[in-house]
């Protein structure tokens, strides 16, 4: 199943080892990974880490009380949306992408469970995170890629602060930022979003840290202290092992990085040929 859609060509192909399961790609890049018979599953490594920050740093909802309020910046399948719908019951969710197509594709072929509390919003995310309601929001989960590149418009520390204003107090922003040797844009994400916020931290794979590997990264950020040792433990129990790097590990990797403004911006980084090929 293949449609035509505003990032390319987009694709939903079958796993053979699962009866609902479906990989979906852009013009030949992997984009997410949906089980719908276990929309709990999580098949990339980077969707994994961002469910351990959703366990580890928002936390579980009381008994038979609503999960929480989560802000996706970028759709693709809506793995993670359905992930949080099948793991936190009466979660409030939006998810806003600037490719109506992409999502009307996604929908029909992978239809969302009628009380998935999932709403679509076909937008800019720095636009519609300006004109939405402050404080509205516990986790903003950041995943917007223009092929397998970041939007250069939601890598600055207007765009932080804009992500900043929709949090609610000790609300939790995660972003997925792919980048490899010598690492300048993940260590100019990295001062950019802590020119913004208190906290942060980076969950990466060692060879990534390394210099040795391009790779998705993500970048969690908050106003209040992470809880780094129990992400730790998580991502170090995962089947591709990650790292967190806080504290002064974290500052020796960003020493020297400049904070991105806008009009400063330079193009993300074009992954090596066969990075992200399935």
């Amino acid at each position: 199943m293949s449609r035509a859609v505003d990032g390319g060509l987009a694709k939903l192909m079958p796993d053979v080892d699962r009866e609902r399961a479906y990989l979906l790609t852009l013009d030949g890049a992997p984009q997410s990974y949906v089980d719908l018979d276990a929309p709990e599953h999580l098949e990339f490594e980077y969707a994994r880490r961002v469910a351990h920050v959703l366990h580890a740093a928002v936390g579980d909802p009381p008994a038979g009380g609503p999960g929480p309020d989560v802000l996706h910046l970028g759709g693709g399948a809506l793995t993670l949306p359905r992930h949080v719908a099948a793991t936190r019951p009466g979660s409030r969710q939006a998810v806003v992408d600037t490719d109506g197509e992409l999502l009307r594709f996604v929908t029909e072929v992978l239809p969302l469970p009628p009380d998935s509390g999932i709403t679509l919003h076909v937008a800019d995310a720095r636009a519609w995170l300006e004109s939405a309601p402050a404080a509205g929001h516990d986790l903003l989960i950041a995943d917007v890629f223009g092929g397998t590149r970041m939007p250069p418009h939601l890598t600055t520390a207007e765009y932080a602060r804009a992500a900043a204003r929709v949090l609610r107090p000790g609300g939790v922003y995660v972003a997925n930022v792919a980048d490899g040797p010598p690492l300048d844009f993940l260590r100019s994400q990295l001062a950019t979003l802590g020119s913004v916020f208190e906290h942060l931290c980076l969950i990466a794979e060692p060879a990534v840290l390394r210099g040795r590997r391009f790779a998705n990264s993500l970048v969690v950020a908050s106003g209040r202290e992470l809880p780094v040792e129990e992400l730790a433990r998580r991502c170090a129990a995962d089947p591709f092992p990650a790292r967190v790097a806080h504290g002064d590990a974290l500052a020796r990797l960003v020493a020297g990085a400049a904070v991105v403004h806008d009009g400063q911006t330079a193009p993300p980084p074009v992954p090596p040929p066969g990075a992200f090929e399935v």
